[in-house]
């Protein structure tokens, strides 16, 4: 059997693509030269699966931790990811999906001395540089994670980091969260104390599935989808849809023979979809890939033909909100023209 998550396994399910002509911008994604779990995912990589069918335009790179500066003050390290993905992006033969947009790292717990590290990422972001991204996520149990976060408890709480997420605010960036399902009310008690901050909640707060949550996911489910509604009340934020097909969501199709089709994969995650859209709206929604992550169990063009099914009937404007004009306007990306 090929080993989930390869290209021969991702391979054993094919399917024709559902709107091929829809314009994509996909507001998620990652490059590293190396990963414990992948290996290397590099442009060629990704132009290989946004090519793969889908009306990918743009993408929106995400910090992951790739190519930070060996040396120097250690609040500028991070600045080096941002000067590799900015040398990927000019390196580009002007096919496939530009990379139009950056959210680096930053310890937002400097308060207003987080200006400094952002002065260097728009310096070295070749106009790219969009926003930021601090995750928060803290790990109950990190044993039971295949990709557990690094964060200390209470992160958002910190006076510091409020200040550095005010700051960026101020600054007119972007400030993308990734955190567990347990940490959503500690991350909306941020996005009141930034009001004027734009947040991009990921991967829909993770609500997890492995470990000692596997038993309690009705339970889990319940609470998410309250947490939900309240985050959603919060105007400055904006959803993306996507990334529950990491392991530690539970669903287990990294385990098994063959990969999801997109019927299973939309019948097994309507409903995280579903209420994300009625609580925000379409106008605050943007559907993700996370990938190469969910890559571990679903194939980019099956991914986008499920989360296309899901929402097959909304409205046209809707739709092209979701897959390509939240992104675009959360981000202050200019659009460009459909392949």
């Amino acid at each position: 059997m090929p080993a989930p998550g390869s290209p021969q396994w991702l391979d054993l399910v094919r399917e024709e693509i559902v709107e091929p002509d829809r314009v994509i911008v996909d507001p998620h994604h990652h490059f590293w030269r190396e990963d414990r779990l992948q290996g290397p995912y590099l442009p060629a990589d990704l132009r290989a699966d946004t090519g793969s069918g889908h009306n990918v335009a743009q993408t929106v790179f995400i910090e992951c931790r790739a190519c930070y500066r060996p040396d120097g003050p250690a609040a500028l390290r991070p600045v080096g990811e941002t000067e590799f993905v900015a040398a990927l992006a000019r390196g580009g033969d002007g096919t496939g999906a530009a990379v139009a947009g950056i959210v680096a790292h930053a310890d937002l717990r400097q308060g207003r001395a987080v200006e400094e590290t952002l002065a260097a990422h728009a310096a070295a972001g070749a106009g790219l540089f969009r926003g930021i991204r601090h995750a928060a996520a803290h790990p109950e149990h990190p044993q039971a994670l295949a990709i557990p976060g690094r964060a200390p408890a209470g992160l958002y709480a910190d006076a510091g980091f409020r200040e550095g997420a005010r700051t960026l605010g101020r600054l007119g960036l972007s400030c993308d969260a990734w955190h567990y399902h347990y940490q959503n009310r500690e991350f909306a008690a941020l996005a009141d104390d930034a009001a004027d901050t734009v947040f991009v909640l990921d991967h829909f707060g993770t609500p997890l599935g492995v470990g000692p949550y596997a038993a309690r996911r009705r339970e889990i489910f319940a609470d998410w989808k309250q947490s939900i509604a309240e985050i959603a009340r919060r105007p400055n934020v904006f959803a993306k849809l996507g990334g529950l097909a990491m392991p530690d969501n539970g669903f287990g199709w990294h385990r098994r023979a063959t990969p999801p089709t997109s019927d299973e994969f939309a019948a097994a995650q309507r409903p995280y979809y579903l209420h994300a859209i009625e609580c925000f709206g379409p106008q605050r929604c943007m559907f993700e890939s996370n990938f190469p992550v969910d890559k571990l169990s679903i194939s980019y063009p099956i991914l986008y033909n499920g989360m296309k099914k899901i929402v097959r009937d909304f409205s046209e404007d809707e739709k092209d909100a979701m897959f390509s004009g939240v992104a675009r306007g959360a981000y202050r990306l200019q659009a460009s023209p459909p392949r």
